[in-house]
């Protein structure tokens, strides 16, 4: 028989957190004690959950997960067995929360609980784990590296030296590709990304995820560059760069990686504005194969890599250069792309003490080009170009043209 009574449910997690911190709510997540999924079922809600109990309210829509507790049976974030009961109370479920911050809960007359002291850590600004359990989920490495970045909290001691033992046993090394990079994206979007960076280097498992970005720390930047600042400090006041202007996350990603050829090259063998940058290339490819970045991601960030240095030099190059690098970045049907290459390239320029206001005019410079050589009409040169097999050549001699007005200009 259904029970008539009302179901006894929570808000709690990311929802309340921010509605005690004064920031927009996004989401609600919402914890069901007492009930079971025949008794959800019955209400109307919708089963989707594959690995607990969750179901879609039959109006709203929200996800309502029944209480549970959880138990660690093999490595890794999915070896994990779930228990559910109506007896399962609300505090069993908090504890198996990641940070105290997010193991506060609401009834429906806004009453807070809070078993575990979590609005203590967000006055104080702190990241602290609920349980020992925290060190079974590799994941909750990476959430706190995010939280870090999104709130500029800083860690409780003992947590940060858990994080340490998770790396050291191996837990990170069980992290999918998948996972990585979709708290990866998270973590650049924040607002300031770097700290995301930082706390990973904190407990060692930078050297685990992204190795290519711990090797650029203690490498010195170019002595006609900014030798004050490591490669290292450099890319992560650059990735906040592009955090400062609100940039898209294909940008921030390109600032991540344009410069990880720093780390495998000595300085002593490089030309001044070459060298570096292929081998960025052939790195940056390595980690967008590994995490399995989106194409959109990887194909600026390549770009970038490989073309900065001409973007920085921009009036030191001959219009066919230019026209060269228009046509490698294929300006011709993806316009905005380049653009986006223009901005992430601004923020490498911006990483370095003293500099970060500075006016970047390469980027004016080379749309200006840009637009002088898109405004070259190629179908009326192919209509007047008798011989087919120059219709190609014919209109970059025009757009070589239209560039160099522009410099002359």
């Amino acid at each position: 028989m259904l029970n008539n009574a009302p179901l006894t449910v929570y808000c709690v997690g990311g929802a309340v957190r921010d509605r005690l911190l004064g920031l927009p709510v996004q989401d609600h997540d919402w914890v069901v004690v007492g009930s079971t999924p025949e008794e959800m079922v019955a209400r109307g809600f919708k089963p989707v959950g594959a690995d607990f109990p969750v179901f879609l309210h039959p109006d709203t829509h929200e996800e309502y997960a029944l209480a549970r507790t959880e138990r660690k049976v093999a490595q890794g974030y999915k070896g994990f067995t779930v228990y559910t009961s109506p007896d399962v109370t609300l505090e069993q479920d908090l504890l198996r929360r990641d940070f105290t911050i997010n193991a506060i809960a609401e009834d429906a007359d806004g009453k807070l609980i809070d078993p575990y002291s979590g609005q203590a850590d967000l006055k104080a600004g702190i990241l602290r784990h609920v349980s020992d359990a925290f060190a079974e989920d590799p994941v909750r490495i990476l959430r706190g590296a995010r939280f870090a970045a999104r709130f500029g909290f800083t860690f409780a001691p003992e947590t940060l030296a858990l994080m340490r033992n998770m790396v050291d046993n191996g837990e990170v090394d069980a992290l999918v590709a998948e996972r990585v990079w979709q708290e990866l994206a998270r973590g650049l979007m924040e607002k300031q990304p770097s700290r995301f960076f930082t706390t990973l280097r904190e407990c060692g498992a930078l050297k685990k995820i992204l190795p290519e970005v711990e090797d650029l720390f203690g490498v010195p930047q170019p002595a006609h560059y900014h030798p004050e600042i490591d490669c290292g400090v450099h890319v992560l006041m650059v990735v906040d760069d592009t955090a400062k202007h609100e940039r898209v996350l294909e940008v921030r990603f390109a600032a991540l990686g344009h410069d990880l050829g720093k780390a495998t090259t000595p300085e002593d063998t490089l030309p001044r504005h070459i060298g570096h940058e292929m081998r960025s290339v052939g790195l940056l490819k390595k980690v967008c194969e590994r995490l399995r970045v989106p194409g959109d991601c990887r194909d600026l960030a390549l770009l970038v890599a490989q073309y900065h240095s001409h973007v920085h030099r921009a009036r030191e190059l001959r219009a066919d250069t230019i026209v060269k690098l228009f046509d490698s970045c294929d300006l011709w049907r993806k316009p905005e792309r380049f653009a986006q290459i223009l901005l992430a390239c601004e923020s490498d320029a911006h990483g370095r003490t003293g500099h970060e206001n500075d006016a970047y005019p390469q980027s004016a410079y080379l749309l200006n080009c840009a637009r002088a050589a898109q405004a070259v009409n190629a179908g009326e040169i192919a209509r007047a170009c008798a011989d087919k097999n120059l219709i190609a050549d014919k209109v970059r001699e025009a757009r070589i043209v239209a560039v160099e007005a522009v410099i002359k200009g």
